[in-house]
């Protein structure tokens, strides 16, 4: 059939849905440079490198926690704690510094996996809903991090506070560590069999326990993984604020998470994982937040910036799915 003899009304709707998919994939990075295009016309001092530095340090938690939260959305799920476990952290970083900061650092990261793994046996071993399961666990963990440690405590560990400041080849050590941790979770997803497994529980679940996937072991790994990364960018922001503070660790950032995640293309509905895109989407938010503080916006331009960003971009993930 010669394209002309199409429909001109199927012929539109199949541009629609090349142009959705195409802004689905690509839309975060066309964000990016007009934000960078945008600054670089009207925000002073943009281009210092003490500018660059901020925004790299500021990003690289909300990054870490992203590449566990996206593992976890590929698989269909969703894991609204993780700000929790970076309060858990925070907390077991101030109890066993005295041991020394690397101990301190992998206790921290044991806690955080265990109660990763916590969600992933409600989830796939008792059948809870994700969002609920992983919803208690950011009450109940918060509240055990303000019992282990009730206010704020000062860091005057100088291997911790090194980790915070210090750079290597000028760039910071948070963002050399998250730059690993993006470098390791791409690998994972795309050369291994436990990442390949999950995107397929993501596509089907029923079609994955069908082929015989270990889908449970692989769901319990998942969330194990996600609580681990959040308990390194806990640890990350207890080193670089100088204090363990569960009262503000984390707050809200399973948030910036999830739309970094989602802004970066990775569809809700699981089966597919875009690393490089989340990356993109934490730093559109970082910088779009940035943005707006350096113009003098109130607070309120802030959130309904990030509210239209979010909502566009779970618009484009749901008609490619309905497609």
């Amino acid at each position: 059939m010669s394209p002309h003899t199409v429909p001109r009304s199927i012929r539109d709707r199949v541009d629609r849905d090349r142009f959705l998919r195409w802004s689905r994939d690509y839309g975060v990075y066309v964000g990016v440079a007009l934000i960078v295009l945008f600054n670089l016309a009207f925000t002073p001092n943009f281009l210092s490198l003490e500018n660059f530095r901020t925004q790299a340090v500021q990003v690289a938690p909300v990054l870490i926690v992203a590449l566990g939260m996206a593992l976890v959305i590929a698989t269909g799920g969703i894991d609204l704690s993780v700000g929790s476990v970076m309060a858990l952290s925070a907390a077991m970083i101030s109890l066993y510094l005295g041991y020394g900061p690397i101990v301190a650092v992998l206790i921290a990261v044991v806690v955080g996996a265990t109660a990763g793994a916590v969600n992933g046996v409600l989830v796939s071993f008792a059948g809870i809903q994700a969002i609920i399961a992983t919803l208690a666990m950011m009450i109940g963990g918060r509240g055990v991090a303000l019992v282990l440690l009730p206010q704020l405590d000062g860091i005057r560990n100088p291997g911790l506070r090194s980790l915070g400041s210090g750079s290597f080849l000028g760039v910071p050590y948070l963002v050399w560590i998250a730059a690993l941790l993006v470098v390791l979770v791409a690998f994972l997803v795309r050369r291994t069999v436990f990442g390949r497994r999950l995107v397929a529980i993501g596509g089907n679940r029923r079609a994955a326990e069908l082929s015989g996937l270990p889908v449970r072991r692989v769901l319990l790994g998942v969330y194990a993984l996600c609580g681990a990364l959040a308990a390194v960018a806990g640890a990350l922001v207890t080193a670089r604020l100088q204090a363990a503070d569960p009262n503000s660790v984390g707050v809200l950032i399973e948030l910036s998470a999830i739309t970094a995640v989602v802004v970066g293309g990775t569809p809700l509905t699981g089966g597919r994982v875009r690393i490089a895109g989340t990356v993109a989407g934490a730093v559109l938010m970082q910088l779009l937040v940035a943005t707006l503080i350096k113009h003098d916006l109130p607070p309120s331009w802030t959130q309904m910036a990030q509210t239209a960003v979010i909502i566009a971009a779970v618009y484009l993930a749901r008609d490619r799915g309905r497609t």
